[in-house]
Protein backbone atom coordinates (compact mmCIF):
# COMPACT_ATOMS: atom_id res chain seq x y z
CA UNK A 1 0.00 0.00 0.00
CA UNK A 2 2.83 2.34 0.70
CA UNK A 3 4.57 1.51 -2.56
CA UNK A 4 1.44 2.28 -4.57
CA UNK A 5 1.03 5.63 -2.85
CA UNK A 6 4.64 6.53 -3.67
CA UNK A 7 4.23 5.62 -7.33
CA UNK A 8 1.04 7.64 -7.55
CA UNK A 9 2.74 10.68 -5.97
CA UNK A 10 5.65 10.45 -8.43
CA UNK A 11 3.25 10.29 -11.37
CA UNK A 12 1.42 13.40 -10.20
CA UNK A 13 4.71 15.27 -9.78
CA UNK A 14 5.79 14.39 -13.32
CA UNK A 15 2.46 15.56 -14.71
CA UNK A 16 2.78 18.89 -12.90
CA UNK A 17 6.27 19.38 -14.23
CA UNK A 18 5.13 18.61 -17.76
CA UNK A 19 2.34 21.14 -17.48
CA UNK A 20 4.80 23.84 -16.21
CA UNK A 21 7.38 23.47 -19.01
CA UNK A 22 5.33 25.04 -21.87
CA UNK A 23 4.87 28.23 -19.89
CA UNK A 24 8.53 28.45 -19.03
CA UNK A 25 9.48 28.14 -22.69
CA UNK A 26 7.13 30.94 -23.61
CA UNK A 27 8.70 33.15 -20.92
CA UNK A 28 12.19 32.42 -22.30
CA UNK A 29 11.16 33.39 -25.84
CA UNK A 30 9.68 36.63 -24.56
CA UNK A 31 12.89 37.49 -22.72
CA UNK A 32 14.97 36.84 -25.85
CA UNK A 33 12.67 39.02 -27.95
CA UNK A 34 12.95 41.85 -25.44
CA UNK A 35 16.74 41.57 -25.42
CA UNK A 36 16.91 41.68 -29.22
CA UNK A 37 14.78 44.82 -29.27
CA UNK A 38 17.09 46.67 -26.76
CA UNK A 39 19.65 48.90 -28.67
CA UNK A 40 23.38 48.18 -28.15
CA UNK A 41 25.20 50.73 -26.01
CA UNK A 42 27.08 53.46 -28.13
CA UNK A 43 29.25 55.09 -25.47
CA UNK A 44 27.09 58.25 -25.42
CA UNK A 45 23.49 57.93 -24.33
CA UNK A 46 22.88 61.53 -25.47
CA UNK A 47 23.30 62.26 -29.24
CA UNK A 48 24.25 65.86 -28.46
CA UNK A 49 27.15 64.63 -26.33
CA UNK A 50 28.34 62.44 -29.21
CA UNK A 51 28.18 65.37 -31.62
CA UNK A 52 30.11 67.53 -29.17
CA UNK A 53 32.83 64.90 -28.90
CA UNK A 54 33.11 64.74 -32.70
CA UNK A 55 33.40 68.53 -32.93
CA UNK A 56 36.09 68.53 -30.26
CA UNK A 57 38.04 65.85 -32.10
CA UNK A 58 37.77 67.78 -35.39
CA UNK A 59 38.95 70.98 -33.72
CA UNK A 60 41.91 69.15 -32.24
CA UNK A 61 42.88 67.70 -35.63
CA UNK A 62 42.54 71.10 -37.29
CA UNK A 63 44.82 72.64 -34.64
CA UNK A 64 47.39 69.90 -35.18
CA UNK A 65 47.19 70.43 -38.94
CA UNK A 66 47.71 74.19 -38.53
CA UNK A 67 50.71 73.57 -36.29
CA UNK A 68 52.28 71.19 -38.82
CA UNK A 69 51.65 73.69 -41.62
CA UNK A 70 53.26 76.48 -39.59
CA UNK A 71 56.30 74.30 -38.89
CA UNK A 72 56.66 73.48 -42.59
CA UNK A 73 56.44 77.16 -43.56
CA UNK A 74 59.07 78.07 -40.98
CA UNK A 75 61.30 75.27 -42.20
CA UNK A 76 60.91 76.43 -45.81
CA UNK A 77 61.78 80.00 -44.79
CA UNK A 78 64.84 78.80 -42.88
CA UNK A 79 66.00 76.76 -45.86
CA UNK A 80 65.56 79.75 -48.19
CA UNK A 81 67.54 81.98 -45.83
CA UNK A 82 70.25 79.34 -45.61
CA UNK A 83 70.39 79.09 -49.41
CA UNK A 84 70.72 82.85 -49.82
CA UNK A 85 73.33 83.11 -47.07
CA UNK A 86 75.33 80.28 -48.62
CA UNK A 87 75.20 81.89 -52.05
CA UNK A 88 76.34 85.21 -50.56
CA UNK A 89 79.19 83.55 -48.68
CA UNK A 90 80.32 81.71 -51.81
CA UNK A 91 80.21 84.93 -53.80
CA UNK A 92 82.15 86.80 -51.11
CA UNK A 93 84.70 84.01 -50.96
CA UNK A 94 85.24 84.24 -54.70
CA UNK A 95 85.39 88.03 -54.68
CA UNK A 96 87.39 88.62 -51.53
CA UNK A 97 89.37 85.39 -51.29
CA UNK A 98 92.47 87.12 -52.66
CA UNK A 99 92.16 90.17 -50.41
CA UNK A 100 95.14 89.30 -48.24
CA UNK A 101 97.32 88.42 -51.21
CA UNK A 102 96.24 91.53 -53.13
CA UNK A 103 97.01 93.76 -50.17
CA UNK A 104 100.53 92.27 -49.99
CA UNK A 105 101.04 92.91 -53.71
CA UNK A 106 100.21 96.60 -53.39
CA UNK A 107 103.68 97.33 -52.04
CA UNK A 108 105.17 95.64 -55.11
CA UNK A 109 103.09 97.84 -57.40
CA UNK A 110 104.12 100.90 -55.39
CA UNK A 111 107.81 100.05 -55.70
CA UNK A 112 107.52 99.57 -59.45
CA UNK A 113 105.82 102.95 -59.76
CA UNK A 114 108.50 104.60 -57.62
CA UNK A 115 111.22 103.08 -59.79
CA UNK A 116 109.61 104.51 -62.92
CA UNK A 117 109.09 107.96 -61.42
CA UNK A 118 112.62 108.05 -60.02
CA UNK A 119 114.09 108.34 -63.51
CA UNK A 120 114.25 112.02 -64.53
CA UNK A 121 112.39 113.00 -67.67
CA UNK A 122 115.63 114.26 -69.23
CA UNK A 123 117.30 110.93 -68.66
CA UNK A 124 114.37 109.20 -70.31
CA UNK A 125 114.59 111.52 -73.30
CA UNK A 126 118.35 111.34 -73.76
CA UNK A 127 119.26 108.11 -72.02
CA UNK A 128 121.02 105.26 -73.71
CA UNK A 129 119.28 102.23 -75.07
CA UNK A 130 120.06 100.17 -71.97
CA UNK A 131 118.35 102.64 -69.63
CA UNK A 132 115.33 102.95 -71.90
CA UNK A 133 115.06 99.17 -72.12
CA UNK A 134 115.19 98.95 -68.34
CA UNK A 135 112.48 101.56 -67.94
CA UNK A 136 110.32 99.83 -70.52
CA UNK A 137 110.76 96.52 -68.71
CA UNK A 138 109.70 98.02 -65.39
CA UNK A 139 106.66 99.64 -66.98
CA UNK A 140 105.66 96.35 -68.63
CA UNK A 141 106.05 94.57 -65.30
CA UNK A 142 103.86 97.16 -63.60
CA UNK A 143 101.17 96.86 -66.24
CA UNK A 144 101.24 93.07 -66.02
CA UNK A 145 100.87 93.20 -62.25
CA UNK A 146 97.98 95.65 -62.40
CA UNK A 147 96.31 93.54 -65.10
CA UNK A 148 96.65 90.40 -62.99
CA UNK A 149 95.14 92.18 -60.00
CA UNK A 150 92.26 93.47 -62.12
CA UNK A 151 91.46 89.92 -63.25
CA UNK A 152 90.81 89.11 -59.60
CA UNK A 153 88.60 92.15 -59.04
CA UNK A 154 91.24 94.56 -57.75
CA UNK A 155 90.84 98.05 -59.18
CA UNK A 156 93.28 100.92 -58.97
CA UNK A 157 91.97 104.24 -57.63
CA UNK A 158 93.59 107.24 -59.30
CA UNK A 159 91.24 110.09 -58.32
CA UNK A 160 93.02 113.15 -59.72
CA UNK A 161 90.40 115.73 -60.74
CA UNK A 162 87.64 113.97 -58.79
CA UNK A 163 85.63 115.29 -55.88
CA UNK A 164 87.24 114.30 -52.59
CA UNK A 165 85.48 111.35 -50.96
CA UNK A 166 86.63 110.24 -47.50
CA UNK A 167 85.38 106.73 -48.24
CA UNK A 168 88.06 106.29 -50.92
CA UNK A 169 90.58 109.08 -50.37
CA UNK A 170 92.85 110.14 -47.56
CA UNK A 171 93.69 113.85 -47.61
CA UNK A 172 97.38 114.40 -46.86
CA UNK A 173 97.50 118.17 -47.40
CA UNK A 174 95.59 121.10 -48.88
CA UNK A 175 96.60 123.13 -51.91
CA UNK A 176 95.32 126.71 -52.02
CA UNK A 177 93.75 127.24 -55.41
CA UNK A 178 90.76 129.58 -55.85
CA UNK A 179 90.34 128.59 -59.49
CA UNK A 180 89.07 125.05 -58.89
CA UNK A 181 86.14 123.90 -56.73
CA UNK A 182 86.90 123.36 -53.09
CA UNK A 183 87.89 119.80 -52.10
CA UNK A 184 88.92 118.72 -55.59
CA UNK A 185 91.73 116.17 -55.72
CA UNK A 186 94.66 118.00 -57.33
CA UNK A 187 97.47 115.58 -56.58
CA UNK A 188 97.71 111.85 -55.96
CA UNK A 189 100.57 110.99 -53.65
CA UNK A 190 99.81 107.28 -53.66
CA UNK A 191 97.16 105.46 -55.68
CA UNK A 192 94.47 103.55 -53.84
CA UNK A 193 93.05 100.11 -54.55
CA UNK A 194 89.65 98.52 -54.11
CA UNK A 195 88.38 94.98 -54.47
CA UNK A 196 84.71 94.51 -55.18
CA UNK A 197 82.95 97.08 -53.01
CA UNK A 198 85.72 97.19 -50.40
CA UNK A 199 88.66 99.54 -50.32
CA UNK A 200 91.99 97.81 -49.81
CA UNK A 201 93.77 101.10 -49.40
CA UNK A 202 92.48 104.66 -49.81
CA UNK A 203 94.27 106.94 -52.24
CA UNK A 204 96.52 109.45 -50.51
CA UNK A 205 95.81 112.82 -52.08
CA UNK A 206 96.20 116.57 -51.89
CA UNK A 207 92.99 118.57 -52.19
CA UNK A 208 92.20 122.10 -53.27
CA UNK A 209 91.36 124.85 -50.83
CA UNK A 210 89.79 128.27 -51.22
CA UNK A 211 87.80 127.70 -54.39
CA UNK A 212 84.03 127.76 -54.86
CA UNK A 213 81.98 125.03 -53.29
CA UNK A 214 81.42 122.04 -55.51
CA UNK A 215 78.11 121.07 -56.99
CA UNK A 216 77.38 117.50 -57.93
CA UNK A 217 78.24 118.03 -61.59
CA UNK A 218 81.32 120.22 -61.25
CA UNK A 219 83.80 117.45 -60.50
CA UNK A 220 83.95 113.78 -61.35
CA UNK A 221 82.57 111.54 -58.62
CA UNK A 222 84.96 109.39 -56.69
CA UNK A 223 85.76 105.97 -58.10
CA UNK A 224 84.55 102.92 -56.26
CA UNK A 225 81.23 102.09 -54.70
CA UNK A 226 81.83 101.28 -51.08
CA UNK A 227 83.52 102.63 -47.96
CA UNK A 228 86.92 101.57 -46.79
CA UNK A 229 87.16 98.71 -44.32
Amino acid sequence: MTIENGQRHQSETDDAAGEARPGAAEDGHAANDAASETPAPSGFADPEAAAGADAERIARLEAENADVKDRLLRLAADMENLRRRTEREIKDARTYGVTGFAREMLSVADNLRRAIEAVPAEAKAHGDDGLNALIDGVEVTERSLISALEKHGVKRLDPEGQRFDPNFHQAMFEIPNPEVPHNTVLQVVQAGYAIGDRVLRPAMVGVSKGGPKQNAGEAKPAEGNGPAD
